[in-house]
């Protein structure tokens, strides 16, 4: 793992397609004008400057795709809901790369 890798967290490697059609969640963290101009499909808009506020209303135990426009504030985003308590949290990095596992 590299620096930048360590800070901002780094979009993994996973098949996002399995997670999605297990019902993975997916969280759009850019803020509200980057998610009205195009985001994938279901997602929800929790920009990353309010997500912490929103953490309680959340699950848990619910599986997470988090995503922005390069990956850095969804890297930002995982650790913070891994400190949080989070276990199933995936940094699906951008919104473009999140876009080719949509169906």
């Amino acid at each position: 793992m590299g620096f930048f890798d360590f800070i901002f967290g780094s979009s993994e490697t996973v098949d996002l397609t399995e997670e999605i059609a297990a019902g993975a969640v997916l969280i759009d963290v850019r803020t509200p004008e980057e998610y009205k101009a195009g985001s994938v499909q279901g997602a929800k808009n929790i920009p990353l400057q309010i997500l912490q506020s929103k953490l309680s209303a959340l699950d848990k135990e619910t599986h997470y795709i988090v995503f922005c426009r390069s990956g850095n504030r969804s890297g930002m985003a995982k650790t913070m809901m891994e400190k949080a308590g989070f276990a199933h949290i995936i940094n699906g990095g951008s919104v473009g790369q999140v876009k080719n596992y949509i169906k």
